[in-house]
């Protein structure tokens, strides 16, 4: 057997995944929140103290009640907002998943940073109104920016850690971590660095909710919601969390014998260049065709999908419409019924819980769809119960605000042929 390492490499390179850590409503383990997709337990619930606030419509959320780094000093956390400590603590456990939480690998230049939220912590700003209303700097701290900037996140990973090779920040709303997975493939993929931290987190706000409240863009039900995909959903339900995948070179990851969760073969990115928050099919399903191209596959090559479906109305009959004219009628699931719409974390969250479903055989059902809207594409929608599905290769597919469009390609991870 000839063993592989990086100086006998070639590009571009393989990519595969050797860790995970992940929090959302459901929990934080694997087993925990497969158990959820499995009994169609859902993590949302009414938000305390939101039904005072003069004009929310939406008062549900599907927040994250794990506590976060209490082994952690109050110095170590004073730049951090719940957004970066979210990140942090994610990856803390992807580091510790792939066997790399004391290496020196993470100072040593081949290891880098690619993270995104769609914001820093909104507290934090508050810390700036008294500036702006009343000409005063009383309420600011040192750390009020340091919280409240869009790559806190990345920052805050990279900080404590001690990690010194490339850090890319993708503030890109519910794209954040699907384009920093994405970057930190190409990265890899073209030699740059060797083992990348990649995933995106958000918090959960009232701030948040409102941004799609006064677009009427959320659910106003109390019933089961939000409902992707079904003919009566009402729109969207936030959600907070955090997800970090570590994505690594696989001849690095070969020879330091890292666990292999699977492999990264396609990414595309691109943008309507038409409108803010209207969505635009075409470009989305030039999105996924791009990707189909990275990746070297045919649409017959993809055996399930899973879908950005948040519940809104004209967002999921786009995305239907984009994924069938690219796919044709695939296996598709929505997780936003289950987490909520956790924004800058969702890209991550559904890659990781893809990689275990494609790993063990089987599909979420999405949860409260129980008709599809016949405005939406005829696409085999996953309902109901959990379906058995042997599969090699999954797409997700996440959409931002900015048309901005991503399109993931995994697979199951197949050991290189040995040569003589």
């Amino acid at each position: 057997m000839v063993e592989v390492t990086p100086e006998h490499e070639t590009l571009p390179r393989r990519v595969v995944v050797t860790g995970a850590g992940n929090l959302c409503a459901l929990g934080t383990n694997w087993s925990g929140v497969a158990a959820a997709l499995r009994d169609g337990v859902g993590g949302v619930v009414p938000m305390p103290g939101w039904d005072a606030i003069d004009g929310l419509h939406c008062t549900l959320g599907a927040p994250v009640t794990a506590p976060l780094l209490e082994h952690f000093s109050r110095k170590q956390r004073r730049s951090m907002g719940r957004v970066a400590q979210l990140a942090v603590q994610a990856t803390e456990w992807a580091l510790a998943d792939a066997a790399l939480l004391d290496s020196a690998r993470l100072r040593d230049g081949r290891l880098g940073v690619a993270y995104g939220s769609g914001t820093g912590s909104p507290d934090a700003l508050l810390e700036f109104v008294s500036l702006l209303r009343d000409s005063t700097v009383a309420q600011l701290k040192a750390t009020s920016y340091l919280r409240a900037m869009a790559h806190t996140a990345a920052v805050n990973i990279a900080v404590h850690y001690g990690i010194t090779g490339r850090t890319l920040t993708t503030t890109s709303a519910c794209t954040a971590a699907s384009q920093a997975i994405g970057f930190a493939f190409e990265t890899i993929r073209s030699g740059q660095q060797d083992i990348m931290l990649a995933g995106g987190a958000e918090e959960l706000t009232p701030a948040h909710c409102a941004v799609f409240d006064v677009l009427l863009a959320t659910s106003r039900s109390d019933a089961r919601t939000p409902k992707p995909f079904d003919q009566t959903r009402d729109g969207l339900v936030l959600g907070e969390g955090a997800s970090t995948l570590v994505l690594e070179a696989l001849p690095t990851a070969l020879a330091r014998g890292a666990p292999i969760l699977g492999e990264v073969i396609g990414f595309a990115t691109n943008t309507d260049g038409s409108h803010v928050t209207q969505p635009n099919a075409a470009l989305q399903a030039r999105c996924l065709a791009l990707a189909l191209k990275d990746a070297g596959l045919a649409a017959a090559d993809i055996d399930f999908v899973l879908a950005h479906g948040t519940a809104t109305v004209t967002g999921d009959v786009s995305e239907s419409q984009a994924t069938a004219q690219v796919l044709g009628r695939k296996p598709m699931v929505s997780l936003k019924g289950h987490m909520g719409h956790t924004l800058g974390a969702c890209g991550g969250l559904e890659a990781w819980a893809g990689l275990n479903m494609l790993r063990e055989g089987w599909l979420a059902p999405t949860l409260n769809l129980t008709q599809p809207d016949p405005a939406c594409a005829a696409l085999d929608y996953v309902s109901g119960s959990p379906r058995t599905l042997t599969a090699r290769t999954f797409m997700s597919n996440n959409f931002a605000f900015g048309g901005i469009n991503t399109s993931l390609i995994f697979r199951r991870y197949e050991a290189p042929q040995e040569t003589s």
